[in-house]
C-alpha cells in the first residue's frame, strides 16, 4: 500500500494535477490540504470516476482537508475535526483504511512569531498530539500525515541561519513536534532518508523551487506497528513542476501487506 500526503493549495484550481497525479501513482490513501471549498462544493463526481472514494471536511478561502482512497478500499469510522476542540477551522480527518487509522492535518500556520496566530499554532498542537496519543490506544497501525507548517529540524530548511527563531523553525514548534513522536510516532521521511537534503515546500517568488531553496513541511509520522512495515518514503516533486502547481510537493509512504 501507498500513503501519501499534498497540501494542493486550491483543490478546485489544482484537481486537473490531483487526477493525472493518481493516474500515474500507485497511491492507495491521499490525504488533502487546504481544499478551499465549501462542504457542498467538493468534486465527488470527478474523484469517483477517477477511481477513487473520498470523505471531506470543506471550508472556503482557507482550510478543507480530505481523504481519498483507492476503491475497493473503503473510509470507516470517519471523525472530522478534533474531538472535544471547538475550533472554527477546518483542518484535520481521520478514517480507517485497510485496517490502518489515517489522520490527515493542514496544521496552523503561525503566521509570525509575535502574531497573534501563534499562541493558537502552539495550542491546537496540544489539542492534536492529546487526540493522537488517544487514538493511538486503540488503533496501534497509526499514520499522521500532512502539512505540519513545521520543518523539524535545521536539515529541514535551506537556510537556516536565516529562519532561526522564525515561524515554522521556532524553539517551541519544534518541541510540539517532537511532543508527536514522543507519543511513539517516526518521522518516516527521515528514517529511511537520515542525511538527505530534500525539501516538500517552495515559496512561488524568487524562482526558489528552481534554485531548490525550500522547507520540509510535510510529514508522513507513522507507529511502531507501521513502521515495522514501512518500506520507503519519498518526496515526489515531479507535480512542482507541472503548469500552475501546488507551493508543495506530495509526499508518499510505501508499506507491505
Amino acid at each position: 500500500m501507498q500513503f501519501a500526503t499534498w497540501n494542493v493549495n486550491s483543490l478546485k484550481v489544482r484537481l486537473p494535477q490531483v487526477l493525472q497525479w493518481l493516474a500515474d501513482s500507485p497511491v492507495d490513501v491521499l490525504a488533502l490540504q487546504e481544499l478551499k471549498l465549501d462542504q457542498d462544493k467538493f468534486p465527488l463526481e470527478e474523484i469517483e470516476a477517477a477511481g477513487f472514494r473520498a470523505a471531506w471536511y470543506g471550508q472556503k478561502t482557507y482550510n478543507g482537508v480530505a481523504l481519498l482512497v483507492r476503491a475497493p478500499l473503503a473510509l470507516e469510522d470517519v471523525v472530522l475535526g478534533i474531538p472535544g476542540y471547538d475550533d472554527p477551522q477546518r483542518r484535520v480527518i481521520t478514517a480507517t483504511v485497510g485496517g490502518v487509522r489515517v489522520i490527515g492535518a493542514y496544521c496552523v500556520n503561525g503566521e509570525a512569531i509575535d502574531s497573534e496566530k501563534y499562541p493558537y499554532k502552539l495550542e491546537w498542537y496540544a489539542k492534536l498530539t492529546e487526540f493522537v496519543r488517544d487514538e493511538l490506544t486503540r488503533h496501534p497501525q497509526l499514520v499522521l500525515m500532512g502539512d505540519f507548517n513545521i520543518a523539524p529540524a535545521d536539515a529541514d530548511v535551506y537556510d537556516p541561519a536565516a529562519w532561526q527563531d522564525k515561524v515554522l523553525c521556532s524553539v517551541p514548534e519544534r518541541a510540539a513536534f517532537t511532543a508527536l513522536l514522543e507519543l511513539g510516532l517516526t518521522d518516516s521521511f527521515r528514517h529511511f532518508h537520515p542525511d538527505e537534503v530534500a525539501y516538500s515546500w517552495w515559496d512561488y517568488r524568487m524562482m526558489m523551487f528552481r534554485r531548490n531553496l525550500g522547507l520540509r513541511i510535510d510529514h508522513v509520522l507513522i507507529s511502531d506497528a507501521l513502521k515495522v512495515r514501512a518500506t520507503d518514503c519519498v518526496i515526489d516533486k515531479v507535480p512542482r513542476k507541472w503548469e500552475r502547481p501546488s507551493d508543495h510537493a506530495p509526499v508518499v509512504l510505501t508499506v507491505t501487506g
